[in-house]
């Protein structure tokens, strides 16, 4: 799996878990603290929450052609300053008045286009890596490994951020709502991190940079000359698979507002046994430690290599057996439940690279827009779960709290397994539809308008995000079963559409 790779996607995909671990962990509890800290309607905190997504998303685009003038290395460095000051505006407990909600904003904004400038970039500095015949066979595999150590970082972010705010109130006296503002800070550390990474290990990525340096270089690195209608196919081929991700996006972050709404409001707030161990990270991360171990003990050609394998695999099982209460029952926090999709995220990907290595020995392996089409599908099969799971519950309810802003109130208690089981299968469509597709994009967009293209990603995903307000807006207007029904109509849709479009995309592939 990680065998043959250039050594900068690990300096890289290092760098962007500490910056991912540090955006996680504030966007964990952040609908929560926008309803708690400013009294705001469920419709409204989620026009905020979609709209900062929407920016975080749409910021690439500027920050791509940016890049494409002045240096991809150049754009990273500034957006991590840029964003630290974002979130260290963000951190300042300043109450819950107009100034302090303009301070917010401003601070969503900062921090927005400072991602904008880091993120894309940075994914096409590993897109760069593979543009050496060495390694250009392995472009798929090393975008799922990047994005496996994205999901890393976000793994541990909405237990740091529970657990630090719960610091915040107990040890230190804050409010209930104050205590939040410790969480955003973790994000100033982890950018520290993540600088800190870049530059270290800067010289095993340096060549992909661009800037003066790529143009130095020019006569000594060759770039593949298309014609204006290979051009133009490519372009039009990226817009088509931009259109479908919209969808995706709309779905899948509703895991941060109406899926974290009927976490707070309709799912049990305890748990016991082994669904209790489900909520502790480190019971999760022995796991993963088990799945990669076994991939190791059965790939590993050395003896000594198959022992060290096997013996992480009986510390791990050790460890979750001393770790088992069965009489033991843990608090549910609402923002716990976003730790489960990063935590399939990493446990799957080896998992999933076996698989498309095996399909691809045998030369059936899906093409990227395939795989996409299928992520839909396996997104609308989710909401098809929250949907059925949905009928006969009741419509979420408010009542005025001790400060006269209105409350969210706790209207029923479904097991915690349903949120469980929706996230491992959304987490089977983003497997297939995102690192799929930030690898396509990188692969197909002509050379002089990658950073551009990889913006365009971005921009699909932003208007995916500005989307996401459906779930707020939703959010006891109709239904339940009605609300998840919307998502999956809409991730139907896109995948046959995807499926009409897959002659033409597959021809640039």
């Amino acid at each position: 799996m990680f065998e043959g790779q250039p050594k900068g996607l690990f300096a890289l995909a290092l760098a962007n878990t500490g910056e991912r671990f540090g955006y996680y962990t504030m966007l964990a509890v952040f609908a929560l603290f926008l309803r708690a800290n400013y009294g705001l309607s469920p419709a409204l905190a989620g026009t905020i929450y979609s709209a900062f997504l929407m920016l975080v998303y749409f910021f690439p685009l500027i920050g791509g052609i940016m890049a494409d003038k002045f240096g991809f290395g150049k754009m990273v460095t500034t957006g991590i300053i840029i964003m630290f000051v974002g979130y260290l505006l963000l951190s300042v407990p300043l109450g819950g008045d107009k100034t302090a909600l303009v301070v917010m904003l401003a601070a969503l904004l900062l921090i927005g286009f400072g991602t904008g400038l880091f993120k894309g970039n940075l994914q096409v500095m590993v897109g760069d890596l593979y543009n050496d015949p060495q390694y250009s066979d392995k472009r798929d595999a090393g975008f799922s490994i990047f994005y496996m150590a994205i999901n890393i970082g976000a793994l541990f972010a909405p237990t740091a951020a529970i657990k630090i705010k719960e610091y915040a109130e107990t040890a230190l006296g804050y409010s209930s709502n104050d205590a939040y503002h410790f969480s955003f800070a973790v994000a100033c550390a982890s950018l520290i991190l993540s600088i800190a990474i870049y530059y270290i290990f800067r010289s095993t990525f340096r060549h992909t940079e661009g800037g003066a340096r790529k143009a130095a270089a020019a006569d000594a690195a060759p770039v593949e000359e298309l014609t204006k209608e290979e051009t133009k196919q490519r372009i039009v081929a990226l817009c088509l698979v931009f259109a479908v991700v919209i969808f995706f996006w709309m779905a899948f972050h509703q895991n941060g507002l109406s899926l974290t709404y009927f976490a707070d409001e309709f799912t049990a707030r305890s748990a016991d046994g082994l669904q209790a161990m489900c909520f502790n990270v480190w019971n999760l991360v022995a796991v993963i430690f088990i799945v990669y171990a076994l991939f190791s003990l059965f790939q590993s050609k050395t003896a000594k290599a198959k022992g060290i394998s096997a013996a992480v695999i009986v510390l791990a099982l050790l460890f979750l057996c001393l770790q088992y209460d069965g009489e033991g029952n843990v608090s549910i926090s609402a923002p716990i439940f976003q730790q489960f999709n990063p935590f399939y995220v990493v446990a799957l990907t080896p998992v999933s690279m076996a698989i498309f290595g095996a399909l691809a020995a045998k030369g059936k392996e899906p093409s990227a827009p395939r795989k996409i089409a299928y992520g839909m599908i396996v997104a609308a099969i989710a909401y098809a779960l929250m949907a059925f799971s949905s009928f006969g519950l009741p419509m979420p309810q408010t009542e005025m709290g001790a400060d006269g802003n209105p409350v969210a109130v706790h209207v029923a208690d479904v097991t915690p397994n349903l949120l469980i089981m929706v996230y491992l299968v959304l987490t089977f469509g983003e497997l297939l539809l995102s690192p799929m597709g930030i690898s396509f994009v990188s692969k197909v967009a002509p050379p002089k308008y990658k950073g551009m293209m990889m913006g365009g990603w971005f921009v699909a995903t932003a208007i995916g995000n500005q989307l996401v307000v459906v779930g707020g807006l939703l959010w006891g207007a109709v239904p339940l079963w009605v609300c998840w029904s919307v998502f999956l109509g809409v991730c139907l849709v896109a995948a046959i559409f995807m499926f009409a479009m897959m002659k033409r995309l597959e021809k640039v592939c």
